[in-house]
C-alpha cells in the first residue's frame, strides 16, 4: 500500500516551476465551471427568498436563497416566471428547483430556477388558502344558481 499523502494544507508549498500545471485564469475559472455544472446539474435547494428584485424590466427575477450560514443567487428567466404556480415573496421560505450555473469571468455561482414550491410550513398556509378560495368559490356559485331559480334573496324579503 503507497504511503499516505498528507492534506493539502499540511504539504510544503510545490517550488516555481513544479509539476502542478500552470493554467491561466480563464482555464482555471472554465475548469471550475465544467465541474461544478456536471456534476451537481439539476438540484433542489430549501432556503428563505431575500433581497427580491423582480421582475425586472427584461421580465427575469432575481434574488437570494439564504439559509442561517449560507447564500446561493438565484435568477429564474421570463418564460419560466410566468409558469410558476406560486411567486417569490421576500421571506418565504422555498424548496427552488433548478441547474446551478458558473460566471467564470466573476467566479460566482447561481442557481437557474425552474420550478418553485413553498416548503413545508408555507405549503401548508398556501393548502389553506387555496382550500378557503375553494369554498368561497363553491357558496358564490351556489348563490348564483338560486338566483338563477328565482329564488327571492333575503334582501328582497
Amino acid at each position: 500500500m503507497p504511503p499516505r499523502r498528507p492534506p493539502i494544507a499540511d504539504q510544503e508549498p510545490l517550488p516555481p516551476g513544479g509539476n502542478a500545471p500552470e493554467l491561466s485564469v480563464s482555464e482555471l475559472a472554465n475548469a471550475l465551471k465544467r465541474t461544478v455544472e456536471d456534476r451537481f446539474g439539476l438540484v433542489r435547494v430549501r432556503g428563505e427568498v431575500s433581497n427580491y428584485r423582480g421582475p425586472h424590466s427584461s421580465g427575469h427575477v432575481y434574488f437570494s436563497l439564504k439559509d442561517a450560514t449560507a447564500r446561493l443567487d438565484a435568477v429564474i428567466w421570463k418564460g419560466a416566471f410566468a409558469r410558476l404556480k406560486i411567486k417569490p415573496e421576500e421571506g418565504m421560505e422555498v424548496v427552488a428547483t433548478g441547474k446551478l450555473t458558473t460566471f467564470p469571468g466573476k467566479s460566482s455561482y447561481q442557481i437557474v430556477i425552474d420550478a418553485l414550491e413553498p416548503a413545508a410550513q408555507e405549503r401548508q398556509v398556501v393548502q389553506a388558502v387555496l382550500q378557503r378560495r375553494a369554498v368561497d368559490q363553491k357558496t358564490a356559485q351556489q348563490e348564483e344558481e338560486i338566483d338563477a331559480a328565482g329564488t327571492p334573496k333575503t334582501d328582497d324579503l
